[in-house]
Formats: C-alpha cells, sequence, structure tokens
C-alpha cells in the first residue's frame, strides 16, 4: 500500500511505491474516446477489433497512461505536496491493456533536484512501470512531478509561468 503525503525530505533515490489497482471498463474506454475524439475502430468496434492481431477491443494507450497517473496522484502518494506535473521524458507501451484488465503502476523514484532559483521546490523523477493482473508488463517510462521541498503556503508555491528549469 503506498503511503500518503510523502514530504520532500522523506524521499530518496531507490525508494519505490506501487499504486492500488484498478479494473479498465467499457465506460471508461467509451468515455475517453467521447472526451478525446479518438474514435479508432480498434477501442470502439467489438467487430473490428475481434478481427484485428489483438481479437478483442482494447484500451487507448494514453487512458492507460492517464489512468496510471491518477492512481498515482488520486491515492495521495504526494499529498498536497505535488505543485504540476511538468512531463514525461519518455513512454513506452509495450503491451494492450484489454476492457477488463486490471492495472497498477509500480514507480520508483530515479531523480530528486531541489530548484535553484526556488530553494522551496523540487523536481521529482519516477520510472513508472503499468502492470496488468497478470503481472505483464503493458506501458513504461518516466514522469517528473514539481513538488514542495519545505511547509511552504501552497499558493505561494506555484511556480511562476515559464520558469521551471
Amino acid at each position: 500500500m503506498m503511503p500518503r503525503g510523502l514530504s520532500w525530505p522523506n524521499l530518496t533515490e531507490g525508494q519505490t511505491f506501487q499504486s492500488p489497482a484498478r479494473t479498465i471498463t467499457e465506460s471508461d474506454v467509451v468515455s475517453f474516446a467521447g472526451m478525446t475524439g479518438d474514435y479508432n475502430p480498434m477501442h470502439v468496434n467489438r467487430e473490428f477489433a475481434e478481427n484485428s492481431a489483438f481479437g478483442e477491443r482494447i484500451a487507448h494507450g494514453l487512458l492507460g497512461l492517464s489512468i496510471a497517473h491518477g492512481l498515482m496522484l488520486g491515492s495521495g502518494l504526494l499529498g498536497d505536496n505535488a505543485i504540476a506535473f511538468l512531463g514525461l521524458s519518455e513512454w513506452n507501451f509495450r503491451a494492450p491493456i484489454r476492457l477488463g484488465d486490471t492495472i497498477h503502476a509500480d514507480f520508483e523514484i530515479v531523480e530528486l533536484r531541489q530548484r535553484t532559483s526556488h530553494p522551496d521546490q523540487g523536481i521529482v523523477t519516477f520510472s513508472v512501470r503499468v502492470l496488468n493482473q497478470h503481472g505483464e508488463l503493458t506501458q513504461s517510462g518516466r514522469k517528473a512531478i514539481l513538488m514542495r521541498t519545505a511547509n511552504t503556503d501552497p499558493s505561494r508555491a506555484m511556480p511562476k509561468p515559464n520558469a521551471i528549469e
């Protein structure tokens, strides 16, 4: 189980966490298609998908990425210490996520870097692995999160636009 509300002084490179799990539903896929406009038949057309290499509909790759991100931040790993999601330095789609799969994410801290221009902020880079209920790797990559390094008023810790180094 993931601890809640980790703070900068409690983070170390090499530290690992596992998110809770979540089952991918047909409603997830249909809602994501509607939100994004991605109606690729591989995701929304049962007959098309049954005749594909996968033999069934699969979830959008970006849906899996989005849910993995939600499993991390929604679980409270960084509590209110997270300021902003800074981006992905790489992301690989390794195997399909099928409707009915239950996924979770494993996270490892691979870098901690305090900002020089804002010493009350730091950047934590995570290696992320998204696995299904069979332990199969479906997605992997790295993500960076800006977070508070000290007990500060959250409204004062927001970065200035274009000021992240």
